[in-house]
Order: structure tokens, then C-alpha cells, then sequence
């Protein structure tokens, strides 16, 4: 359960005051576990960017060789102040990030430590600003989505599950959270069948997946629509990246107050830890080497679509 995890992260969060050193303090206790803290002025305001390292018995930051899964909480902020009064929907993928991290660093101090690394980061913006999108509107960051990457995409992410709220839309009818397709270096792959089985085992329900575009997994930025913002990390690595959607039946605004459900977000840090556990074992795949390899032979690499195209020379990162 990671129930009780997601409602004291909630509290925490929800609060003019919430701050990337409120959220550190909430690891304070568990000894083995490394949090940084990174406050960063942007054009449109501040924001605190916040990783969190839950060391495995066998992972990199101790010399192993145990893959490493990256958990990234997406979004533009937390709180539309002073437009909008408490925390928007926007945050739930935070929430569940966080939550998922300190439901491992307590597993890890009760005797249940993981094989391998696992990495949440997420940022901390109470006073995030909006923007006009449609079916309804969006947040907006303090920051650009290069500096978003830069602190929240890291190198020793072997695989990332990148959680965002996606109720602002009407291709995802359903209460809860999705899969995306995997997406590495500009391919879209196949939805990976052990994600579908731990969704399946921890949701108790069919899996439930959503539909992504070239243009979603291309950078914010070069005048395309994009579905949201959920699938921008895979910009910014070689790593595969899924998205992890917590939605809604009707669209919901992402600005929207008193639209988290902390079953929901409880449910879908519940899946990552699930992951995390299988991930960093090995007994679960983000995507197929070998279809892969096959792709990138026949086809070449697509690694265009993860830079600004035509704008930028094809290669250099976003």
C-alpha cells in the first residue's frame, strides 16, 4: 500500500509554502537515502527541482551493476497561485512520485531493499503560471522544458516511468492511470507486456493504455501540438521512457483545484514501486532489444525527433 505515503506527501504539498527543502525533510529520517535539492529561476518565475536517491543493494551508487529505473513526477507546477487557490490537478504526478519514494526508502529501512537504484526527481512550484490549450487549459512552468530535462533526465536512468496528469483531453475516457507505448531515441515502440501484467496485477483491473503521436515525443517548442508534456523526457536520453497518465472520465483543467483523487495517485505509486522492484531485478523489460535493433537496422536511427529539427543540427540534444 502506498496509501498513507501519497496523503502525507499531499499535505505537504498542498501549501502556499511547499518548497523542495519541505519535501527533503520528509526523507530526513532514512539514513540511506540521498536527496538534492536545486532551486532555479526561470523567465515566468522559480521552481525547486528535487531528486531523490533510493540506493539498491546492488546498484550503481555502490559500485553494482543493477540497472537503475528513473521515476520523474512531470509537470508545470503545483499551485496556480494566485489565480488559483491550493494545489491544481497538475500535481498529481509529483504527488505520486514523491509518494513512490518514500514508500521505498520505508521498505528499504524495514528490510525490503531493492536490487537495483531507483531515482525519483520532480519539481516544486507552488505559484506556477497557466496557459491556453485546448480541449482545457494547461499550467504552464517557470522554466523551459531544456532546464526541466536538465534536472530531472539523469544519466544513470536505465528506464523511466514519467507520471503525469493527462485529464485535460479526450482520447483517455477512463478514472485511474494509463501506459503510453515505450518511446526510445524517436521510435515508438510496442507497450511493454510486463508493464500491462503489473498494471494488471497491482490495478486489479484490465490495463488501460493511451495513444501517443511523432509530434508528442518531439521537444515542446518547434510549433506542433502536443498531446501534454508527459512523454518530453524521452527528449533527453538514450533510455527507454513510458508514460504513466493518471486521468479522468471528463476533461479536467490541469490548473483545475479539488480534482486529485488520492486513490488514484495512491494506484499509480503503487505500479512504480511494483516496477521498481522487477526493473532493477530484471525480471521486467521496457521494450524488446532485439525488435528494436531490427527497426533501427532496417530504418536507421530517429534520433531527429528528439531535437528541434530542421531548427538545430539532427543529434544534439534538446
Amino acid at each position: 500500500m502506498a496509501l498513507k505515503q501519497t496523503l502525507i506527501v499531499y499535505e505537504v504539498m498542498d501549501s502556499l509554502y511547499a518548497s523542495g527543502e519541505k519535501i527533503k525533510e520528509l526523507f530526513s529520517s532514512y539514513s540511506d537515502v540521498q536527496v538534492a535539492v536545486d532551486t532555479v529561476q526561470g523567465d515566468k518565475g522559480k521552481t525547486d527541482f528535487v531528486k531523490i536517491l533510493i540506493p539498491g543493494t546492488e546498484g550503481k551508487s555502490r559500485g553494482g551493476s543493477a540497472p537503475t529505473l528513473g521515476i520523474i513526477g512531470q509537470l508545470g507546477g503545483i499551485g496556480a497561485r494566485p489565480s488559483r487557490i491550493g494545489m491544481v490537478s497538475d500535481a498529481d504526478g509529483a504527488v505520486a512520485a514523491v509518494a513512490s519514494g518514500l514508500k521505498l526508502a520505508e521498505m528499504a529501512r524495514n528490510g525490503d531493499r531493492l536490487k537495483g537504484d531507483v531515482l525519483v526527481t520532480t519539481h516544486i512550484c507552488p505559484d506556477a503560471p497557466t496557459q491556453p490549450h485546448d480541449p482545457v487549459d494547461f499550467m504552464d512552468s517557470p522554466v523551459d522544458d531544456p532546464t526541466m530535462n536538465r534536472y530531472q533526465v539523469c544519466p544513470e536512468m536505465d528506464a523511466i516511468l514519467s507520471i503525469d496528469t493527462s485529464k485535460g483531453n479526450r482520447l483517455i475516457n477512463i478514472k485511474g492511470f494509463a501506459l503510453s507505448p515505450t518511446v526510445k531515441e524517436g521510435y515508438i515502440l510496442r507497450v511493454s507486456e510486463d508493464l500491462l501484467r503489473i498494471m494488471e496485477m497491482t490495478s486489479g483491473q484490465l490495463p488501460a493504455t493511451f495513444p501517443i503521436t511523432l509530434q508528442d515525443i518531439t521537444p515542446y517548442g518547434n510549433g506542433v501540438y502536443h498531446f501534454n508534456s508527459i512523454m518530453q523526457p524521452a527528449v533527453a536520453t538514450k533510455a527507454p521512457v513510458v508514460g504513466v497518465a493518471i486521468t479522468a472520465q471528463s476533461a479536467v483543467p490541469g490548473c483545475g483545484t479539488g480534482a486529485s483523487h488520492e486513490v488514484d495517485i495512491a494506484a499509480t505509486a503503487r505500479f512504480a514501486i511494483e516496477v521498481a522492484k522487477e526493473f532493477t531485478a530484471g525480471t521486467c523489460s521496457f521494450y524488446d532489444q532485439t525488435e528494436y535493433d531490427r527497426l533501427v537496422s532496417l530504418y536507421g536511427s530517429l534520433a531527429v525527433f528528439q531535437t528541434m529539427g530542421s531548427q538545430e543540427t539532427p543529434g544534439e540534444s534538446s
